[in-house]
């Protein structure tokens, strides 16, 4: 086995996530199996309580692991499959560690972080390297792991301690150290400055970890000068240096990367010629998807309208899906964030000027897009701006896509506005507290995951979602997945009371399809509109570059009034796209 640590410098947030898994796309493309693992040094169990605001989105897995985000970007750079164990944090391990002592497992000796902790990081980065990836068991060649965090945070401490005793246990040839660092650009000076970077690797190399390559991140790409000085006072030879850029898609990182040589180093540090023979990396997939996404023109404009949308990592699952989609029909993406909560009458209230102005800007936003996207949230705050955008969407005609909170709020807004339940809403939104639903509650709590604890305790991971046998001749979606049976990735608490479905059908809301148990709705749809989807499960997890998810190639193609001539052809030609792009006018 071959392992391949990647750390990071100066700042947290330098992109190891996408370099991590460019690497693994390119070890992938030279016929390797590659592997993951995402370290995190926090004492959380795992990411599920995680504030949006504080760390971004929280993915969900296959197995219905909620973990970083990053772990995103490695199914969907390696079309992989992981699981819970691929995402370790500092609680896992405490965790394993004290279950064991409390066991006697460790005959009365004195429990401490050296060795028993950093013994118990070895163990589990062994344990889930060596698992099987692939379903006929077939082993992974490269095991790349990502170090969250930045070299000499003390949380990190007892990991970079563990891999200093790794490295000699696998033995040298078999473990490559990558560090990434930021080289910033100040505007004063306008040079690229080393000394952040030679301060982080001399702080790594203190705690006993020599980096193999060095990353360089900046913004504007960097001169030879400046490669030569990091090579000089880093002690790594100047084509151990690796620069990355900032560049206008995450796409071209992978091809920029393995520009640099990136596998004739690794094949010299870690001898991968005794895994394969001929090391020659196939990126032709990917700089066509790369060529694609740059030279598209003609836009189209999404609108999301969440909750924490002052951090777009909240939502990055949601944008790579649109982004696939848009590649997939050959558009340029211009996606804009709505606060929910500014959609709210109550800003009209009083005089204060400012808050009219964001509420009028807020509207002309949604209402200048050409198709909106209601995405999933907790709690009660800018409910009401979402239902007031999902009654803009319904009532004309505007392309819209719901997703779980967003399919909840949906079947509110049109109990209240068409049925004419104007009490109707969800028992979520009971000043934080989760009680017996009344008989307003069209929305309910499920009862089997209520037990009064918050982290891992929803409806969680990849389901079984069947379409209704007398439903799915008008239904938008079992066109575009064009199967009775989808598997789909969910993360929620609460459903659709099923004592309602009946009324809502009859009125035009239609349930297209639930779970095993046709009790639980899963899609819903509006027959005489050009889009109104919404699904209780999250499409985004499952989204590919190279295989985009249906509910969002639906949305852009009903957003370029293209989606009748999909379905109807199966796909679009090439005259067709040309046609579809010169229709496209930027209506602002």
């Amino acid at each position: 086995m071959k392992y391949i640590l990647v750390t990071g410098g100066v700042i947290s947030g330098v992109g190891k996530g996408i370099i991590a898994s460019s690497f693994g796309t390119i070890l992938k493309s030279c016929g390797l199996t590659v592997t993951s693992i995402k370290i995190d040094p926090y004492i959380n169990i795992d990411a599920g309580t995680f504030s949006p605001y504080e760390h971004g989105e929280v993915y969900v897995l296959d197995d219905g692991s909620e973990v970083d985000l990053d772990l995103g970007n490695y199914e969907r750079f390696l079309d992989a499959t992981l699981h819970k164990d691929n995402n370790l944090t500092t609680g896992k391990i405490y965790q394993h560690v004290i279950q064991k002592e409390r066991e006697g497992k460790y005959l009365g000796k004195t429990v401490q972080v050296v060795p028993h902790i950093t013994d118990a990081i070895q163990s589990w980065v062994s344990r889930v390297a060596n698992n099987p990836v692939t379903s006929d068991g077939k082993l992974p060649d490269v095991c790349i792991i990502e170090l969250g965090g930045t070299i000499g945070d003390i949380e990190g401490m007892p990991f970079v301690e563990a891999f200093r005793q790794f490295q000699f246990k696998v033995q040298k040839n078999n473990f490559c150290l990558v560090h990434v660092s930021l080289v910033p650009q100040p505007r004063s000076t306008g040079e690229h400055k080393t000394k952040p970077t030679q301060s982080s690797v001399r702080e790594l190399r203190s705690l006993g970890l020599t980096p193999d390559i060095i990353v360089c991140r900046s913004e504007t790409p960097i001169s030879e000068e400046v490669k030569e000085k990091i090579s000089n006072f880093c002690h790594v030879q100047p084509k151990h240096v690796i620069c990355i850029h900032d560049l206008s898609s995450i796409y071209k990182v992978p091809i920029l990367v393995e520009s640099q040589g990136i596998v004739e180093l690794f094949n010299k540090i870690l001898q991968l010629d005794t895994i394969k023979s001929s090391l020659l990396s196939d990126m032709s997939r990917w700089k066509t998807l790369a060529n694609r996404s740059e030279n598209l023109t003609q836009e189209v404009r999404i609108c999301v309208v969440g909750k924490y949308t002052k951090l777009e990592d909240a939502y990055a699952s949601l944008t790579r899906a649109l982004q696939h989609a848009c590649l997939e029909v050959g558009y340029k993406l211009k996606l804009s964030y709505v606060e929910a909560d500014n959609l709210e009458k109550d800003l009209l209230k009083g005089k204060d000027r400012n808050n009219r102005m964001v509420y009028h800007n807020a509207w002309r936003e949604l209402c200048n897009s050409e198709g909106v996207i209601v995405p999933g949230g907790f709690g009660q705050r800018g409910v009401e701006g979402k239902i007031a955008a999902c009654r803009e969407c319904r009532e004309n005609n505007i392309p819209f896509l719901g997703i779980c909170l967003g399919f909840q709020v949906a079947v509110i807004e049109f109990a209240r506005n068409v049925l004419g339940s104007k009490n109707a809403d969800s028992s979520e939104f009971k000043d934080g507290e989760i009680l017996k639903a009344n008989s307003s509650d069209f929305i309910i709590d499920m009862p089997e995951h209520n037990n009064c604890d918050m982290g891992g305790t929803m409806r969680l991971g990849k389901r079984k979602t069947f379409f209704d046998k007398e439903k799915k001749d008008t239904s938008i979606l079992y066109a575009l997945y064009k199967k009775d049976v989808i598997e789909e990735r969910h993360r929620h608490r609460y459903e659709v009371n099923k004592n309602y479905v009946k009324v809502l059908e009859e009125s035009g809301l239609h349930f297209v399809a639930t779970d095993e148990t046709k009790q639980r709705m899963e899609i819903l749809e509006l027959i005489d509109h050009p889009y109104f989807v919404a699904t209780q499960f999250h499409p985004e997890y499952l989204s590919r570059p190279l295989k985009c998810s249906p509910p969002f190639l639906g949305l852009i193609l009903a957003a370029k009034k293209q989606l009748s001539t999909y379905i109807q052809n199966g796909r679009l030609t090439n005259e067709e796209l040309a046609a579809l792009s010169a229709l496209s006018v930027d209506k602002t």
